[in-house]
């Protein structure tokens, strides 16, 4: 099976088995459509000779000489679609099982298929003659299952089906008719038209190849959102998602100076006890939404949702030079944004917010088989460490010194709080608190 390369930053990422196997299900797939195909047309050329056979059975004794040519036809058409009957139920364990079909097993599938018009065709050359039964419809038969093969998006497939049709078909005609009526050889003829069937072959192939190169395209697309949502998680905005689509992350862990951001809700526990869970669910979710769509226009992302809580990062995974402007603009529109939702809303919430601004571990950490974007560093503890100051002074958005350094004059509101005692640090930090 062709194996493609999917997109990561600057360097050629593995062949994921993943996107091995939802290629190999997606050709199976596919193949199953062709399948179905080939049945409906089976039984609809069955029904077509029955309606011809009740409407002009004249017609049918002129094309067959009497009904013994006619049940051969039928045997032969009954017998293929109980063989694609067959064929359909091996590709469908094979998609239950996680298997692929073999080539071999493919090829011979096609060689059967491909020779069911040469056979018909020989038992009407020998009811109606060579050059009538040559210039009737069944050498156009073949061109059915040459476009259906486009479906196995496989190139030397397609291209296998047109040889097969090529080669039979001149087989026959030189076989039955060398020459014409009037004596001039006819292998010119035949072979221009066999040439014609090989090219439509060649044709399906390179379209199947290119319907097959798409799909790839697309289960490698989304391969890498699936990478990214394993690592981030789905509150990941689709821009961000892109963003690190095409500038990758870090397996390991490198040192990045990042603006952290705890936001939890106050109180939230007391005023779930009186209500339902689907009414706290439906609560937290709404506001979640809100939240999270500001982080996403400034260019934040959520690492973890901690309850009723969340830990917010900007400046990871994707770089930013103004992380601490954005993390404060993301904080001040939330604060602003719960008011009007609480403003609307019998279940008012508040909530509490923390940021601080420094250098910390960002990588990619779990086990082998699960592993998750997070940061670590006395930069995450601090964050959360202020954003639970936020009871002690009955504020909503308190920021450490670095974050208020980083401001400048965007941060000329900011109230010092002075000389603070955080709990699991030494000596006072000092804390300021924005309105």
């Amino acid at each position: 099976m062709v194996s493609f390369a999917s997109r990561a930053a600057g360097q050629k990422a593995a062949i994921s088995a993943d996107f091995e196997h939802e290629l190999a299900r997606e050709v199976l797939r596919t193949e199953l459509m062709r399948v179905k195909a080939l049945i409906v047309t089976g039984c609809v050329m069955i029904l077509f000779i029955t309606a011809m056979y009740l409407v002009a059975p004249s017609v049918v004794d002129r094309v067959w000489h009497g009904t013994s040519g006619l049940i051969e036809v039928y045997g032969l058409l009954i017998g293929f679609v109980l063989f694609e009957v067959w064929v359909q139920s091996q590709i469908r364990r094979n998609l239950r099982l996680d298997r692929d079909v073999p080539v071999v097993r493919r090829y011979i599938g096609t060689l059967i298929e491909t020779s069911l018009p040469t056979v018909i065709l020989v038992l009407e050359i020998r009811s109606m003659g060579a050059i009538p039964a040559l210039g009737f419809a069944v050498p156009l038969v073949y061109f059915i299952f040459i476009i259906l093969s486009t479906l196995r998006l496989d190139f030397w497939l397609s291209a296998f089906t047109g040889f097969v049709a090529a080669a039979q078909l001149l087989a026959v005609a030189l076989y039955f008719d060398p020459v014409s009526g009037a004596g001039e050889p006819q292998a010119y003829f035949h072979a221009v038209r066999s040439c014609i069937i090989l090219i439509c072959g060649v044709l399906a192939g390179s379209v199947g190849a290119q319907l097959r190169r798409q799909f790839a395209a697309s289960i490698a697309a989304a391969t890498a959102r699936d990478r990214v949502t394993n690592l981030f998680g789905q509150h990941v905005s689709p821009q961000v998602v892109e963003r690190l689509m095409a500038e990758g992350t870090s397996a390991g862990g490198d040192i990045r100076r990042v603006a952290v951001m705890f936001v939890d809700f106050r109180g939230f526990t007391a005023g779930a006890r009186s209500r339902s869970p689907q009414d706290v669910v439906d609560r937290l979710d709404g506001a979640f939404a809100v939240l999270v769509d500001i982080l996403d226009r400034h260019g934040g992302i959520v690492n973890k949702f901690l309850g009723d809580g969340f830990l917010a990062l900007f400046g990871a995974p994707l770089a930013a030079a103004d992380a601490a402007h954005r993390a404060v603009a993301a904080g001040r529109e939330m604060l602003a944004a719960m008011d009007r939702i609480n403003a609307q809303s019998s279940w008012p919430l508040r909530i509490g917010i923390g940021i601080h601004f420094g250098e910390v571990v960002a990588g990619n950490i779990g086990s082998p088989r699960r592993k998750e974007y997070t940061v670590i560093g006395d930069t995450v503890n601090f964050a959360s460490r202020l954003e639970a100051l936020n009871k002690d002074f009955g504020s909503q958005l308190l920021i450490s010194e670095s974050v208020r350094d980083a401001l400048g004059d965007d941060g000329e509101d900011a109230v010092a709080l002075g000389e603070v005692e955080v709990r699991g640090y030494e000596r006072p930090m000092a804390v300021f608190q924005l309105g």
